[in-house]
């Protein structure tokens, strides 16, 4: 793959230069590898290759294979949430080890995150943890995996995460909680004229979880604290 860099030298012209030209969109020149949004600009080497030396521009592979390397746009559309909850995702055991850094930007084998779709707690069942059975996910990861479905979607349900983790519904309960209540408190520290069911409101929090989401930045979140959020 080429950057941006490398292909100034390339052709050997100054980066400056290169900026301001944007010879990269001439008519017939290889158009970028790169998802769509990606911050940085790829190209594949062989076509650039070719088009520098006046050739006939080769054909990328059907996309699909095992070994196609996937970006975070494209990691996170194979598991149908946000970039930022890629973000979340990438940190998992079953996804760091296979992290391959291209021009500067991180990448992963297509199998590598359709099995780590496929393998997510909660596939297999829709009711969540088993009675008497410990949570699927570790409790040192829940926090991190939890904030995953909640920025994916704002008014994901004790319910909902339960089913997607495999996790005891105090668990989901607790870390809603106390996600929502930092968020609040963020936008108001960053937008002071805000009141906190404003705040709430802005970041999508249905009204049924709004108040037990800002009461709980002034107390102790218990277990049972469940009242204001259906289970269901």
């Amino acid at each position: 793959m080429r950057t941006r860099e490398q292909l100034a030298r390339d052709i050997g012209m100054p980066m400056g230069t290169f900026r301001n030209k944007k010879p990269y969109t001439a008519e017939g020149f290889p158009a970028p590898i790169s998802s769509k949004g990606a911050r940085v600009l790829l190209w594949d080497g062989e076509q650039t290759a070719a088009y520098f030396a006046g050739g006939s521009v080769p054909a990328l592979p059907a996309p699909g294979a095992p070994g196609d390397l996937l970006d975070r746009q494209e990691a996170a559309a194979v598991l149908n949430v946000a970039p930022r909850s890629w973000d979340t995702y990438k940190s998992d055991a079953r996804l760091s080890p296979h992290l391959v850094v291209v021009g500067g930007v991180e990448h992963w084998p297509r199998g590598v995150v359709q099995a780590f779709r496929d393998s997510r707690p909660g596939k297999q069942a829709a009711t969540g943890r088993p009675k008497g059975k410990p949570d699927a996910v570790p409790r040192g990861e829940a926090r991190g995996r939890v904030a995953a479905l909640l920025e994916a979607d704002p008014a994901v349900t004790i319910a909902a995460v339960c089913a997607e983790l495999g996790v005891a519904p105090a668990t989901a309960q607790r870390a809603l909680s106390q996600l929502r209540r930092e968020r609040i408190e963020l936008l108001m520290y960053a937008q002071p004229f805000l009141t906190a069911d404003q705040a709430a409101a802005r970041l999508g929090y249905p009204a049924a979880v709004r108040r037990r989401a800002w009461n709980s930045s002034a107390m102790t979140i218990t277990d049972d604290d469940t009242e204001g959020e259906s289970h269901a």
